[in-house]
């Protein structure tokens, strides 16, 4: 029926409905379908979201940036690692270092299980739908709520529904792993909203960044296959998941393949065009990391991450390099540094004096180590957040970032307030008389002095201790620290343990010293609390190796967690950074600008290179082209 015509001028008749309606109450009914309409809660459900500001790809985008869209899926690769497997469940504490890769792996990829939404490589932290097609929050971010895609179903046919990830987060509460088992802390109420949606509203414990982490690094467990009673305990039975793979076969301990799934549901969404495009990854599994290399260069392993300079400039002269069937490619990503180095655990009483760890740190000679060791490959790490705009080195605190750190101004070094701050450069001798001074001194600030050659305290007790190393290139720089402490009366042990021990005694924090790297990232946030958060210090299985538990440093990580505008994140990551720098926590060892790895001829990659650097996920099967 066409639409009725108003002629100019002429109120149309009014029915008895409407003759009988007040006009308050016409107002009202006005008022109200205007902010049913006009309502924050009732804008349109976004596609994607950031921790700060906006997403860089608009609504419609096709793929992410870095991906070849067009390329043929088919084919298969094959993946090495050192160790072992007994489980293929990573969301359990006896999992930890033991679970078959590829189930929940952020290098290979999570074949066989997905978040709620995934992380773009080419952002700070930016994410985009996954299982959930759409997403919706408020300013203040005291809510998310999921939309699930309709499309997203299990490898058993059955759809993802909202009920499975309310199951999921409650049964990783109840009996997952840290960092799983932590974040339903965080929330207040989580329900079903209408058929397919799914929300969760947080509590005084939830931060700005506590919405991402729930939608990016929770994987979603099918309900309907998974038993609550049994979850704790290992098992190898393959399981469901909604993910682009299946398991083929396995042989514990050695070998998993993963065959692709060709009903999987998510392969034309734009977050996974360009991704998983093998029809089969193995993944093979070597007690050496020698062995590794020798399967690599015979063609049985396809690809070979290289982190050692020695090995990358001379261990590459057989044939396939010479012939061009291997290839060596070297990416630049635009990331800050991390932290390798020796971590002092706080715990044991004679590293609790800052100044004792501070004079043990300038003890370790770096330009010996890097000349003799590593051919002069490296560049000293001297920030937790180096080469990148986040890091406190070589800037002077500005007003906001000493704004933010109130009161713990005075227990920054000035030097590292000031940005003059710089790690001593030796003779690299091993033995710089000018340095081990300086060392000297600070230990007798901590109580320490030499007695009949030997490093004592105040009660004539010698200050020795041990480091915990589990290979041999660790061993190498732990024996180099050695002579060096030697030369003050220090006696350093170095102990080098099997994989299973290693793990054991670091997830129990049953070491003096351990060598450990931290990855740093654009966008730092909850994973710090884990790091170095009081709550985290005596619960086994985080990364607090340090031990710390200062409320200092937790009130700099809420800064950053709290920080609204990209200003006051830069402060706040400068500001923690000064303060973690000043406590010397850390013997800083080195970093690379540079990410190395070998390739045989069959695996092709994408062109475009993310902020994050190479993605394995993105690369494919050249013989399938």
């Amino acid at each position: 029926m066409p639409p009725t015509r108003i002629r100019e001028g002429r109120r149309p008749a009014r029915t008895a409905d409407q003759r009988n309606v007040s006009p308050v109450r016409r107002l009202f009914a006005i008022a109200l379908v205007s902010l049913l309409f006009w309502s924050p809660l009732a804008a349109e459900p976004l596609h994607g979201i950031a921790m700060h500001g906006d997403v860089s790809l608009p609504r419609d985008y096709a793929h992410f940036p870095y991906v070849n869209p067009e390329v043929k899926k088919g084919g298969r690769i094959t993946y090495g690692v050192v160790g072992t497997f007994d489980n293929l469940n990573p969301f359990i504490l006896k999992s930890m270092r033991t679970t078959a890769r590829g189930m929940w792996d952020p290098q290979f990829g999570n074949m066989m299980f997905e978040s709620l939404m995934t992380r773009s490589a080419d952002e700070p932290f930016s994410l985009y739908g996954l299982l959930a097609e759409t997403v919706e929050w408020d300013e203040a971010r005291s809510f998310i709520q999921f939309n699930l895609d309709p499309r997203a179903h299990w490898s058993d046919g059955k759809p993802v529904t909202p009920e499975d990830v309310i199951f999921t987060f409650e049964l990783l509460r109840d009996k997952g792993r840290t960092p799983f088992s932590r974040r339903m802390e965080a929330v207040a109420k989580l329900e079903k909203v209408g058929e397919r949606s799914v929300r969760f509203t947080f509590n005084d414990k939830a931060d700005r960044e506590t919405p991402l982490i729930i939608a990016a690094y929770t994987p979603v467990l099918p309900k309907h296959a998974t038993v609550p009673e049994s979850f704790e305990q290992s098992t190898l039975a393959p399981p469901i998941g909604s993910g682009p793979y299946r398991i083929k076969s396995i042989n514990p301990g050695e070998r998993i393949v993963y065959r692709r799934d060709p009903n999987y549901w998510g392969k034309d969404i734009p977050s996974k065009v360009g991704f998983d495009n093998y029809d089969e990854i193995a993944v093979e599994y070597f007690l050496q990391e020698s062995t590794l290399f020798e399967a690599f260069k015979k063609g049985e392993v396809d690809i070979y991450p290289e982190g050692n300079p020695s090995h990358w400039d001379r261990a590459y002269d057989f044939p396939a390099v010479a012939s061009g069937k291997v290839i060596k490619d070297v990416f630049k990503p635009k990331l800050p540094t991390g932290m390798l180095g020796f971590v002092f655990n706080t715990r044991r009483p004679y590293f609790a004096d800052a100044r004792l760890r501070k004079g043990l740190s300038l003890v370790f000679d770096f330009e010996w180590a890097n000349r003799n060791l590593f051919e002069n490959a490296y560049t000293r790490t001297q920030s937790y957040w180096q080469n990148s705009d986040l890091s406190s080195l070589g800037v002077p605190a500005s007003p906001l970032e000493r704004e933010m750190m109130g009161d713990i101004t005075a227990r920054i070094d000035p030097a590292v307030l000031d940005g003059s701050y710089r790690l001593p450069v030796t003779d690299g001798s091993g033995r710089d008389r000018k340095v081990l001074k300086q060392a000297v001194d600070l230990l007798k600030q901590a109580g320490y002095s030499i007695r009949g050659g030997q490093m004592v305290d105040a009660k004539g007790t010698p200050l020795a201790f041990e480091i915990m190393t589990q290979n041999a290139d660790q061993e190498k720089l732990a024996l180099a620290y050695q002579r060096s402490l030697r030369a003050l009366g220090i006696a350093l042990t170095v102990r080098t343990v099997d994989d299973s021990q290693y793990q054991n005694r670091t997830i129990a924090f049953n070491f003096d010293m351990v060598m450990k790297s931290f990855t740093s990232s654009l966008s730092p946030g909850i994973e710090q609390v884990s790091r170095w958060g009081s709550l985290a210090r005596d619960r086994q299985g985080s990364e607090n190796y340090a031990g710390t538990a200062d409320p200092d440093i937790d009130r700099l990580i809420n800064n950053m967690l709290t920080a609204r505008t990209a200003e006051s994140f830069q402060a706040a990551v400068r500001s923690f950074d000064r303060m973690l720098i000043s406590g010397s926590y850390f013997v800083p060892l080195y970093h690379l600008g540079e990410q190395w790895i070998a390739r045989h001829k069959t695996i092709g990659r994408p062109d475009t290179l993310p902020l994050y650097g190479y993605q394995l996920q993105t690369w494919w099967d050249a013989r399938a082209q």
